[in-house]
């Protein structure tokens, strides 16, 4: 009788350490390093960064399964890349809203709220957060006006959704690339106008007093690629770039002619993120292939010289290097409602310049369903074995 006690006494308890264990074990990311090392050891002054993208977050027009289901795992997520990796900043490589260009001023503040809400110990770490097409619009939904406002709502942008920043010693730059994607927008030319400055500033760095690169004419009306000066300094010698759009990637083939392989690229991403969206956000058919174009890929190229780029918009991860060398990282959406299976990137900085790229997936929301059900099912024996028990 003792025993039976016993054991009528300890069930409970290992069910408590049976939810704990599975909860601790679905919301860890599982990681793995992309590419080569960046170096042999770690630095206590290396730059690390976590990069997310795609929220795709609701704001008031969060369901009750959004609110207490999905961001409450979103929330574990960060939490517990946060204890595993204690990054010094983090990066949105955009569209943090579902749909943001459809959204009043107040509900855009739901929607940051609604992140602030899931951040956890991040908060009070450096933040940065890229625009892309689902916050500001596409290019017939382009507006000047409500991408500086929601611009000045984020921090570090201008009011044309750009930016540059250095920290620990690493200089990053930000593009509004939906402006850059779109023809016949007044956006182009603020971006034009943050380009050209960031290039100035890297050529004032690395070149003689002498021959340093005067300022752009501020007044310039057009976005013209082909009236760029040659840059002299060396690919990779400029700073990190961050972007929502991927850039046009070019591969030579063996016959030593160039192909164009974005829509091999982003083709199966496109295919199985429409019919996730239409089933579980209800947001229409949508262009996961989309890159910059090649003219703006190389203008970018040959004004900013990057260090490395990472975007996003394609949902998926991707690590390819451009013909003349730059890396480009993309990263994958940090959401369910993307394609069901969310991640992240860990990105650190050496002092080396060396630059280590961790992919991290995340638990699927059938995976999570599934572990619950095994948690309900083992409540259910425990009730029924410790009711056999008093028999």
């Amino acid at each position: 009788m003792r025993e039976m006690a016993a054991w009528r006494t300890a069930l409970p308890l290992l069910l408590v350490a049976a939810l704990v264990t599975v909860e601790d074990m679905i919301s860890a990311p599982s990681c793995e390093m992309s590419g080569h090392a960046g170096g042999d050891s770690s630095n206590p002054d290396d730059l690390k960064v976590m990069m997310v993208a795609d929220l795709l977050l609701q704001g008031s027009d969060a369901g009750f399964a959004d609110v207490y289901f999905r961001d409450l795992f979103i929330s574990k997520f960060f939490k517990k890349s946060y204890e595993r990796f204690k990054p010094d900043m983090l990066l949105v490589l955009g569209d943090i809203s579902a749909r943001g260009s459809e959204l009043t001023k107040s509900k855009w503040s739901t929607v940051l709220q609604q992140f602030e809400n899931m951040l956890g110990p991040f908060v009070g770490l450096p933040l940065h957060i890229v625009l892309g097409d689902r916050d500001v619009g596409r290019c017939n939904k382009l507006d000047e006006r409500f991408v500086s406002q929601i611009a000045s709502h984020l921090p570090g942008l201008d009011s044309a959704g750009c930016s540059a920043f250095e920290i620990g010693n690493i200089s990053f730059v930000s593009l509004n690339a939906v402006a850059l994607l779109c023809s016949n927008n007044a956006l182009r030319v603020g971006v034009e106008k943050a380009i050209e400055r960031e290039s100035v500033d890297l050529r004032t760095q690395m070149k003689d007093a002498t021959r340093e690169a005067t300022e752009p004419n501020a007044e310039r009306a057009s976005f013209s690629f082909a009236s760029w000066r040659d840059n002299e300094m060396a690919s990779g010698s400029g700073p990190v770039l961050l972007l929502h759009f991927p850039l046009h990637w070019k591969t030579r083939s063996n016959s030593g002619m160039i192909n164009v392989v974005e829509e091999d690229l982003w083709h199966y991403t496109s295919e199985d993120l429409r019919s996730s969206e239409d089933r579980d956000m209800d947001l229409g058919p949508y262009e996961f292939k989309h890159t910059l174009p090649l003219n703006a890929t190389e203008y970018i190229f040959q004004a900013l010289k990057p260090r490395i780029v990472f975007s996003a918009h394609a949902h998926s991860f991707c690590d390819h290097a451009h013909s003349d060398g730059t890396r480009e990282v993309t990263v994958p959406a940090m959401t369910w409602a993307a394609r069901g299976n969310p991640g992240f990137v860990v990105v650190t900085f050496g002092q080396n310049k060396a630059v280590t790229v961790n992919k991290c997936s995340l638990a699927t929301e059938s995976q999570v369903a599934m572990a619950y059900m095994f948690i309900f099912i083992l409540s259910i024996a425990t009730i029924l074995v410790m009711r056999w028990s008093h028999v």
